[in-house]
């Protein structure tokens, strides 16, 4: 499972910032929504809030960069570039190398992968794992300019510093050689999926292949029929297009037959976002994946938002313990006792523009006091009380 990611010089984000789904010390509020993963206590899903160009898609496209890096890194040749994105509003950032660092469970241990790159090289790359029964992080390669330092303990990995490239990252070359410790890293990294909300079409690739097997496609219908859009069912057409199967009514009211939509003509965008997002939604509950979604509101009603986000929370629908990330706008989720404060985010730019990140279970007052549990979260956003809101001037007097 995700325990944290760190981002820095990256896009809005000039210093390092930390997200975490570890669960604080909040034991009687919604205890279902934490997970006991080996020692861990891990949340199930979080929300990201922020006004508009505060830096909430950013974090998402800093966490989607990490992964399609590593995923990506052995198809490189030696002179591709690596599409780092420094912090521009600086004039020392933007010669420095971007940051990037990740903890995940795997079993009862902690892996802690990390690396540092500009559009040309890797400056640095790192992995330390803490096992079940210690206290002390063990480190198993550390990587510099001058070369990379491979521990005893990663002994299958010894040999391959001299074959990894400048650009590519020794995790990716470890993981071709077949290393077991790279091969868990890399699979944890693979079963992160990042989506929009907003221009979703691609996942509907993922549905559509889902709806080829029958189990894959009895849990779709199932999600599908559960948000009560009009229809119970749909069907892949010989032209590969969606229908929707709707029922047709006599003026008495009597079920006559059955009548097909096409999805995308004749349904509402709000139903083609579900459709297209059902199919990752679905596989990422199945195989406990984690889903990150950015913009997930948007189109829906908050009531399915709400519905889906309890999918991720409820652990007789979320047996394999998928995790949610997602930004959004929708104050409503926060006074739906739907969150902990430590799954309640915020992004704020500062006055250099760069982005700052933190959780409502950090946040203090002008006093210094913590957030109460029974505080009503969405009033004290909407009010400003934890910032992260857009500040605009009087539109009446423009």
């Amino acid at each position: 499972m995700l325990l944290e990611f760190t981002v820095g010089n990256f896009l809005s984000f000039k210093d390092k910032k930390t997200f975490s789904l570890e669960a604080g010390g909040i034991k009687t509020i919604l205890p279902d929504n934490v997970v006991q993963n080996g020692k861990y206590k891990v949340l199930r899903s979080a929300a990201i809030y922020g006004a508009n160009s505060s830096g909430k898609s950013n974090f998402v496209k800093a966490l989607d960069f990490m992964v399609n890096t590593v995923k990506n890194s052995s198809k490189l040749n030696s002179i591709d570039k690596l599409g780092a994105k420094p912090f521009l509003l600086n004039t020392e950032t933007e010669n420095q190398p971007c940051y990037f660092e990740i903890l995940f469970t795997e079993g009862e241990s902690r892996y802690r992968y990390g690396f540092e790159l500009d559009n040309d090289k890797i400056h640095s790359e790192w992995l330390f794992i803490l096992e079940a029964n210690s206290k002390k992080e063990i480190p198993y390669f550390v990587r510099e300019l001058e070369g990379i330092g491979v521990a005893d303990v990663f002994e299958e990995a010894k040999g391959l510093e001299s074959k990894t490239r400048d650009n590519g990252l020794f995790i990716s070359v470890a993981d071709q050689f077949n290393s077991n410790i790279a091969n868990r890293g890399m699979r944890n990294m693979s079963k992160m999926e990042v989506l929009s909300g907003i221009d979703h079409k691609a996942a509907f690739t993922m549905t559509s292949i889902l709806y080829r097997y029958d189990e894959d496609r009895q849990m779709i219908e199932s999600f599908i029929a559960n948000l009560k859009l009009g229809f119970d069912k749909f069907k892949l057409g010989l032209d590969k297009r969606i229908k929707t199967i709707h029922k047709k009514y006599n003026n008495k009211g009597e079920f006559v037959s059955n009548f097909e939509f096409d999805l995308i003509d004749q349904e509402s965008s709000g139903t083609n976002k579900l459709f297209d997002l059902s199919g990752y939604i679905v596989f990422s509950i199945m195989y406990g994946y984690v889903l990150i979604i950015d913009e997930l509101d948007s189109k829906l009603h908050p009531i399915l938002t709400q519905e889906i986000i309890k999918l991720f929370n409820n652990p007789e629908t979320n047996p394999n313990n998928a995790q949610l990330i997602f930004t959004t706008h929708d104050t409503n989720l926060l006074g739906a006792n739907l969150f902990r404060r430590d799954q309640i985010w915020f992004t704020e730019k500062d006055e250099v523009e760069a982005t700052d990140l933190y959780s409502l279970l950090e946040f203090k007052d002008g006093d210094g006091k913590s957030v109460r549990n029974d505080r009503s979260f969405e009033a004290d956003y909407i009010r400003g009380r934890y910032g992260a809101i857009p500040y605009i001037s009087n539109l009446q007097e423009i």
